[in-house]
């Protein structure tokens, strides 16, 4: 029985990784080329993709009653996601774009993300519904604080023009609309499949933690580690696209926009969801 649930957790976490970085990855690209999208705004896009994982097992943990393994694995994700980042950055020899405040600035938040959840635990905090209203707050205040720090630093490497550009809001094209709609239908469909997948991995995990007494926080680290593989996967993904293009700059600014959501939608947006769930 235990061999058999082993089997199910390696052959789902594969089907996610096989998912995200065959399909999700292609679809969010063909989205950009489309909308003429800039790298921040794709980042963003792939931010909010790669949080689908997240978002499906603190749904189901929290059905089940358990918040401590939604917590973790916000924990968990949040500290991944900004180590696999650094490892992209390092790995693709980026580093001396980090130099950028901008970019810095977007960083000093997401490890923000990362303390936040760590000291509801180590302050034992349960969850209420005062929390949320604390937590939207939070997220607008600190997403201001990030757009404003890109308006104020110039980004090197990067023109005035291409600034403008990446605050820009994209405007539709009419013969562009026809493949949109069923590119959008396409990434849809992968949001359904992923969320199949997730419930199927998280019910393994459950009967792995009810059969062998598995604890919640364990089971939370083990879905962070699952559910930040398309963020690794995008992180590459978006500098070796970029570099091959244009320059090394664009490929850091998606993917530490892509860092920045998926963190941010990660704490204040998935688990206010899985605060909602356990206290209903």
């Amino acid at each position: 029985m235990l061999v058999f649930e082993i089997v199910k957790f390696i052959i789902y976490s594969l089907l996610i990784v096989f998912i995200s970085k065959k399909i999700l990855v292609k679809l969010l690209r063909k989205i950009a080329e489309i909308l003429d999208l800039k790298p921040k705004t794709v980042g963003n896009i792939a931010g909010f993709t790669t949080s689908i994982p997240e978002l499906l097992t603190v749904f189901f943990s929290s059905i089940q009653g358990l918040f401590d393994t939604s917590i973790y694995n916000i924990i968990s994700s949040n500290v991944i996601n900004l180590v696999q980042y650094a490892w992209s950055i390092i790995t693709n020899k980026n580093t001396k774009v980090l130099r950028n405040r901008a970019l810095r600035v977007e960083i000093g938040i997401v490890i923000v993300t990362i303390f936040i959840p760590i000291a509801m635990v180590i302050f034992n905090i349960e969850a209420n519904i005062t929390i949320i209203p604390i937590f939207i707050l939070t997220f607008i205040m600190l997403y201001y604080i990030k757009n404003n720090a890109y308006k104020v630093y110039k980004i090197s490497g990067v023109t005035d023009k291409e600034i403008s550009e990446i605050e820009e809001e994209t405007k539709w094209l009419r013969h562009k609309k026809k493949k949109m709609v069923v590119t959008f239908a396409e990434l849809l469909g992968v949001g359904v499949i992923l969320f199949f997948v997730g419930n199927l991995l998280g019910n393994t995990l459950e009967s792995l933690s009810v059969a062998f007494g598995i604890p919640e926080a364990f089971i939370g680290i083990i879905l962070g580690f699952i559910t930040s593989i398309p963020e690794l996967i995008t992180f590459v993904e978006s500098q070796k696209h970029h570099g091959k293009n244009t320059n090394d700059v664009q490929g850091v600014i998606e993917a530490t926009s892509n860092l920045f959501a998926s963190n941010m939608l990660n704490l204040f947006i998935i688990e206010s969801i899985g605060i909602i769930i356990v206290i209903i």
